[in-house]
């Protein structure tokens, strides 16, 4: 296979580096830096359309900007899951009038999102969800009542896409909407931050009591068709600019391998030549899906195989450092009961990544069913 930039995407290369250097000074909070990229047109360059904002890119130039963000340091994003997310559902399925009310804000950075998909009782069993979307006398909207677990950036997040079940008494992945709920409704929308191993709070609880949500993406009843459609958009480009940060990470791990002496060790050096093969090989796995391979594995594949490897590498971080990688960089303290450096919390913080996402049990059956035809797995009652 060849994968190569023409001079145009080198020419948008040079561009984005020398804004890059400019402007991600690290200086401005998440928000405000959403606001910046939103300035100069940097969010929503694979939507495809014009008029929300954004600049349009080729899916080569995409590649570059995702790249070239993740080499530069920039702050993490915390407007992602509406550009990358929703902003592509609603392109697929919403009405002009959504399009228009919710994707200019998400271009221009004003407004969060977060996913309201895995519950307490139905994490990776999506069609198991109990959240409840009761219909408003006079028909306005919905009343959203339920629990949505492992809901990351809810905390700063103005909207929330949820899929609940619409239908009394439906199974499975019948009567299921997807309604766009505004987070800002005290007393009916509440936020619990969870704390981690790593001792920061990524993921939140968030609990719906007679919530009002008036937009419904697709129609009543629909939500598992569009709620499959946004999942699909877990992958592709995103997943090239994963892999950049996960060759600085190994690289990391190389460097304190030969530091400590722990790269004489055959075995050590057999792991850390198999964990760079091995990213070499996603790379170009990545590469050849990016346009859409059609294969309803695909999404699956790549997540046993990046999940898997970023543990691997998390596990290789502590053992390269031995003994030292017990301790703490910093003394404990009332106010900071325990401080990581990077190898402890890239080691504590991967054990989620066969988790989040899909487990990996999950990921396996929808292989066996979708790709090789097996007996579909008995579930029980919801």
């Amino acid at each position: 296979m060849e994968f190569g930039f023409a001079r145009d995407d080198e020419d948008f290369r040079a561009e984005v580096r020398e804004w890059l250097a400019a402007h991600a000074t690290g200086e401005s909070g998440r928000r405000a830096w959403e606001r910046t990229l939103g300035a100069a047109g940097w969010i929503g360059l694979g939507w495809g359309a014009d008029g929300y904002g954004n600049r349009r890119a080729t899916l080569t130039q995409q590649v570059v900007w995702a790249e070239e963000y993740a080499r530069s340091g920039a702050p993490p994003r915390s407007g992602h899951i509406g550009e990358n997310l929703l902003a592509p559902t609603l392109l697929a399925h919403g009405t002009e009038e959504q399009k228009a009310r919710f994707l200019p804000p998400i271009a221009a950075g004003d407004e969060l999102w977060c996913q309201g998909y895995s519950e307490p009782g139905a994490g990776s069993d999506l069609a198991g969800v109990r959240t409840a979307g009761v219909r408003e006398e006079g028909g306005r909207g919905y009343r959203v009542t339920g629990q949505k677990i492992w809901t990351s950036l809810a905390h700063e997040a103005d909207w929330c896409f949820v899929l609940a079940r619409t239908e009394p008494g439906s199974k499975r992945h019948h009567g299921l909407t997807f309604l766009l709920v505004p987070m800002d409704q005290p007393g009916r929308v509440e936020v619990r931050p969870i704390r981690q191993m790593t001792g920061t709070s990524d993921f939140n609880e968030v609990f719906f009591d007679g919530a009002h949500a008036e937009q419904v993406v697709g129609s009543e009843g629909d939500g598992w068709r569009v709620a499959m459609s946004l999942l699909g958009f877990e992958r592709g480009v995103s997943t090239l600019a994963q892999q950049i940060g996960f060759a600085q990470e190994l690289e990391d791990v190389v460097r304190a391998a030969v530091e400590s002496g722990a790269a004489r060790d055959p075995v050590v050096r057999e792991r850390l030549v198999r964990q760079w093969a091995e990213l070499r090989t996603m790379r170009w796995n990545a590469l050849r899906t990016l346009g859409g391979s059609g294969d309803a594995g695909a999404p699956s594949v790549a997540k046993l195989l990046w999940a898997g490897w970023h543990q691997r590498l998390g596990e290789l971080a502590v053992l390269v450092r031995g003994a030292a990688a017990s301790v703490g960089p910093a003394d404990w303290s009332a106010s900071s009961p325990y401080e990581l450096d990077a190898a402890q919390h890239l080691f504590l913080f991967s054990r989620a990544d066969t988790v989040y996402g899909g487990s990996d049990q999950i990921q396996r059956t929808i292989i066996a069913e979708r790709v090789l035809g097996l007996p579909r797995e008995p579930k029980g009652a919801v």
